[in-house]
């Protein structure tokens, strides 16, 4: 029995959204990875899972490190009245927050401290070693002798 085959059997039984860590422990010996880490494991096969097969994987992500099936998952389809109304609300949120008095597009006071150019632009132009060898290797290539 494959990882995901555990974990969707897990899923079922419990019928929430679970943590990897969550589910490792329910799992138990029923997982086929012998690995020191299988919470690795089963977060790389979830994760994978639902990367190659997108809406048509079985398993969803409900939360930064939680999953479910995606025929459990409670906000798996909106209608499409619910989606408007919350942009809507949304947009009535904002617009409230900004009539509220803000002190224009620059509301944190600007800094007093200098703004100071980098490390490199501040140094004195001074000749590398590499550019002085080549004026003196030229020098002696022309016949003129030692340049200094």
């Amino acid at each position: 029995m494959s990882t995901l085959a555990v974990v969707e059997e897990v899923l079922r039984e419990t019928a929430v959204p679970m943590s990897v860590r969550e589910i490792v422990e329910r799992a138990g010996a029923r997982l086929p990875s012998k690995s020191k880490t299988p919470d690795t494991v089963v977060a790389r096969d979830l994760s994978m899972d639902i990367k190659k097969k997108g809406e048509s994987s079985l398993f969803t992500r409900t939360s930064p490190g939680r999953y479910t099936l995606r025929a459990l998952a409670p906000h798996a389809q909106l209608a499409p009245t619910q989606t408007a109304a919350t942009a809507t609300e949304a947009g009535e949120a904002l617009s409230a927050i900004a009539s509220a008095g803000t002190a224009g597009p620059r509301s944190v006071p600007a800094s007093t401290t200098p703004i100071t150019p980098p490390m490199a632009s501040r140094r004195p132009a001074v000749p590398s070693p590499s550019s002085q060898n080549a004026a003196v290797n030229a020098a002696t290539r022309e016949g003129g002798g030692y340049v200094s």
